[in-house]
């Protein structure tokens, strides 16, 4: 099978993913799994596409992820997983597909606009 390679995106996420056949190792930025991603919601979150397909314990992983935060970076690396486990067997689309794990989601951080406190906050207007 080799080494398949890609990439998931979320917010200002990065997660670049290498999937080669094994036992189920999962290293994320040369940590273990369980200590880069502490608690059971962010856990549940990155294995989805795995346990979807039913994939948990067939192959190691080794995840690149950079930028977001904790959430941010965990959807991002679903993503990733998600595109390989398609790439893997064509079939699994079929399952991940309508629980969404393969669509970009676009909401991104609205900029802050001169002349107002935040993106969309005002300051103050006071009548004297």
């Amino acid at each position: 099978m080799g080494v398949i390679h890609k990439i998931g995106r979320r917010k200002t996420a990065v997660a670049r993913v290498y999937v080669s056949e094994g036992t189920g190792v999962i290293t994320v930025n040369k940590k273990s799994f369980e200590t880069y991603f502490p608690t059971a919601t962010l856990q549940y979150k990155v294995l989805q596409p795995m346990s979807m397909t039913e994939n948990v314990s067939n192959f190691d992983v080794k995840v690149n992820v950079y930028g977001g935060g904790s959430t941010g970076q965990a959807e991002a690396v679903r993503m990733a997983l998600a595109r390989v486990m398609c790439e893997v067997n064509a079939e699994n689309r079929a399952v991940l597909k309508p629980q969404g794990l393969l669509t970009r989601d676009p909401r991104m951080v609205e900029r802050k606009k001169f002349g107002q406190k935040k993106a969309r906050k005002r300051f103050q207007f006071s009548k004297r």
